[in-house]
């Protein structure tokens, strides 16, 4: 039977960086959050969190219910799982972490509530053996760092992932604004980690190589092909690139010279020694500047941008979620 029950009530395991991102998000989007963490100074660290992303969020616009109130924190597992409609887990990247973690989870949870990971890159099939008596509502719900600005989830099931949990998550998330991405096959670091995977190789072979500064090779990202980026996907570009011809044209005139690149990219060899190289000619680039002065003008950027997407219409077709 097909599950309708409204998610009001989020559990977040895992109070991390990524952790308190997500929550911060749930508040903003009028859900309640009960948070758990083990770790020393967890409450006061998400608290904190949540407190600096607040205006940021307002911006963006607040769901009606929204507020920091409705964050509750305990480092019982139990006493958050009591009342959880939906889990977004965002534990240690280590498979026997996960497994375990699974199985207290699949033990304290009704069968129909989903449990989402957050894993950057293990595949699902290798953390559901864990939850041996509800494998099935397990999926990844892998966002982009930092989620509560990022809009982007990857949604990935395992061998034993219903089509209705797939389904529900995929609901839910687009619920609250997300943008959804259906993996349909289970790869190592999944799709968005993988193309960032592709671009930082030959970002580090360009460096490592001399052929071009830190500085330099950002410049050339940020201000040329990121830029494009920042509206439309590679594919949707190459359509514009081919001109009235679109994406047949674009392949007959530029998809001979690309494939002479492809064959001059670079696999560095990271060594000790090029990684020195990489971190001194990042360091020369950020100079004086801190961590935080850089992390605030990258989102204050980012919600310009969001603030300008949501004015304009899709640059896609909506993705037709599979019928049950």
């Amino acid at each position: 039977m097909t599950n309708t029950k409204p998610i009001h009530r989020v559990a977040i395991v895992g109070a991390g960086v990524i952790g308190a991102s997500w929550s911060a998000l749930y508040l903003a989007k009028g859900l309640e959050v009960i948070a758990s963490d083990p770790a020393p100074n967890a409450e006061a660290n998400l608290r904190k969190f949540v407190d600096a992303a607040w205006p940021a969020l307002e911006r963006l616009g607040l769901s009606p219910n929204a507020s920091r109130t409705n964050l509750t924190f305990t480092a019982n597992l139990a006493e958050a799982m009591a009342a959880a409609d939906f889990v977004q887990e965002n534990g240690p990247e280590r498979v026997d972490f996960k497994q375990k973690l699974y199985g207290q989870l699949d033990a304290l949870l009704p069968p129909d509530v989903i449990i989402a990971s957050s894993s950057s890159g293990i595949p699902m099939s290798q953390i559901q053996p864990g939850a041996q008596a509800h494998p099935e509502r397990c999926v990844i719900g892998h966002p982009f760092n930092p989620p509560h600005l990022i809009p982007l989830v990857e949604i990935v099931g395992g061998d034993k992932t219903s089509e209705e949990t797939i389904r529900r998550a995929d609901e839910f998330y687009s619920s609250i604004g997300r943008k959804t991405v259906r993996i349909n096959k289970e790869m190592p670091g999944h799709v968005a980690n993988r193309l960032q995977a592709a671009l930082a190789r030959e970002v580090y072979y360009l460096v490592a190589e001399g052929v071009v500064s830190a500085a330099d090779v950002d410049t050339a990202l940020s201000w040329g092909p990121g830029l494009r980026w920042g509206v439309m996907g590679n594919m949707m570009l190459n359509h514009l690139g081919g001109g009235s011809g679109g994406i047949e044209h674009a392949f007959a005139g530029l998809l001979g010279p690309m494939m002479g690149w492809w064959k001059t990219l670079g696999s560095p060899d990271m060594t000790p020694e090029v990684q020195r190289k990489l971190i001194d000619s990042v360091h020369a680039e950020v100079g004086s500047r801190a961590i935080e002065e850089l992390a605030a003008e990258r989102d204050e950027i980012l919600i310009g941008l969001l603030q300008l997407r949501s004015k304009r219409p899709e640059t896609s077709a909506p993705r037709e979620v599979a019928a049950e």
